[in-house]
């Protein structure tokens, strides 16, 4: 009798919660007191390494409920690892497989990209690099004149073959096959044969210090071929990887000269930007 009046409580309270916390959502779906919770869900569990649900309940005086749905949406997102209890920090070694990356946040990587279209001029001569948020770039580049672009990415060769206007130039070296990425020394071999206007790279982690950071360390030295043979690089990167761990060091965000996100970055990397004079654009929600 206790078990189920308690049971009707915990639900009652769940109930009174979801209530409470019903706004307009953004584009992921969720509410604005939702997605600012797990934010600091967030915070807390990168800070300390690991956090229980019973702490994490408290501290934000919500059900045990509501923060085990908390974390499975972080967890789906690759942002945190649950575990029996609680909630860790998500792998270094090991990426979200590539059909995961490519639905999450979406949206977001569809207005990065656009806003990257807008600062590149038509006759342009580009690097565009692995990953899901360079792949929709290149789909946002359909109306562009007479670009020159190579590639290290079979994708985004395939989205570029469609367009009459764009001549696509592919790297060679070793077909990664989870993701159609070319990697491998003759794949860096190709790229330091060329010196180009734009290189667009994206990224799997950036550290709040700055380090930019990835999980294979081949695809790194291809990325790192890219920043010293571009006369500008314009970093791509979802607020999904402020503050996400890897393993493999590719840069300081202070080597790129501009970056393109969805979110305001955090203030200590805002610093970092603004100190070293690197421009960073925030798309717009609309």
């Amino acid at each position: 009798m206790a078990h189920r009046e308690r049971e009707h409580e915990e639900q009652h309270a769940v109930a009174h919660e979801e209530q409470a916390a019903m706004t307009v959502p953004d584009s992921t779906g969720k509410s604005a007191s939702v997605k600012k919770r797990q934010e600091k869900i967030l915070a807390t569990v990168r800070e300390k390494g690991f956090a229980t649900i019973e702490a994490l309940a408290k501290t934000f005086q919500v059900t045990p409920q509501t923060i085990r749905r908390d974390i499975n949406m972080l967890t789906r997102e690759g942002l945190l690892h649950r575990y029996h209890g609680g909630a860790g920090l998500e792998s270094s070694t090991e990426n979200l497989a590539y059909s995961d990356r490519k639905v999450l946040c979406r949206q977001e990587k569809c207005r990065i990209a656009a806003m990257v279209a807008a600062h590149i001029p038509d006759h342009a001569s580009l690097f565009i690099n692995i990953g899901t948020t360079t792949e929709e770039v290149a789909r946002a580049l359909h109306s562009h004149q007479r670009l020159r672009v190579i590639t290290n990415n079979l994708n985004v060769a395939g989205i570029l073959a469609g367009y009459d206007n764009v001549e696509a130039i592919i790297a060679g070296g070793l077909i990664r096959h989870r993701d159609c990425g070319i990697i491998g020394e003759a794949t860096i071999d190709f790229i330091q044969q060329f010196k180009v206007d734009y290189g667009i790279i994206g990224i799997s982690g950036i550290d709040l210090d700055g380090t930019l950071l990835d999980f294979d360390f081949r695809e790194v030295r291809a990325a790192r071929a890219i920043i010293d043979n571009s006369r500008k690089t314009f970093l791509v990167a979802d607020h999904t990887k402020f503050g996400r761990n890897a393993m493999v060091r590719l840069a300081d965000i202070t080597e790129i000269d501009a970056l393109f996100t969805d979110a305001m970055p955090p203030t200590a990397l805002r610093e970092k930007l603004e100190a070293a004079d690197v421009s960073y654009y925030v798309a717009d929600q609309d």
